[in-house]
């Protein structure tokens, strides 16, 4: 698992960078495009959630719109942009769409942690 607390990944390194290195620390993926405003708003409260989370949960960034990652979209069967979903050891643990401030998102991710080793 790399140092970066936010990354990008694509289709042909999901399973490595998501499923795989959640098994380390658990991986919040946001499925965004360049187009959607709201994918826009929420990026800098991601970013502050994971920061403030201190390390314990990771962001991976899916641009759908990038080479074939709209594979990965529909294999998750995403509705809309942006989808954040929770991953820990390889499992989907859960998933919220649209914008959200950083206290929400954290209390979020601390929710569906809650009872699992990390």
């Amino acid at each position: 698992m790399g140092d970066n607390l936010i990354f990008d990944v694509h289709l042909h390194d999901f399973d490595a960078k998501v499923l795989a290195d959640s098994a380390a620390a658990p991986i919040l993926v946001d499925f965004w495009a360049d187009w959607c405003a709201p994918c826009h708003a929420i990026a800098p409260h991601l970013t502050r959630a994971v920061n403030g989370l201190g390390g314990r949960v990771r962001l991976a960034k899916v641009e759908v719109d990038e080479g074939e990652n709209m594979k990965l979209a529909g294999h998750y069967r995403l509705r809309g942009f942006p989808t954040i979903m929770l991953f820990h050891a390889g499992e989907e643990l859960g998933r919220f769409s649209g914008a959200r401030p950083s206290h929400w998102i954290e209390h979020w991710i601390d929710e569906h942690l809650a009872g699992k080793e990390i």
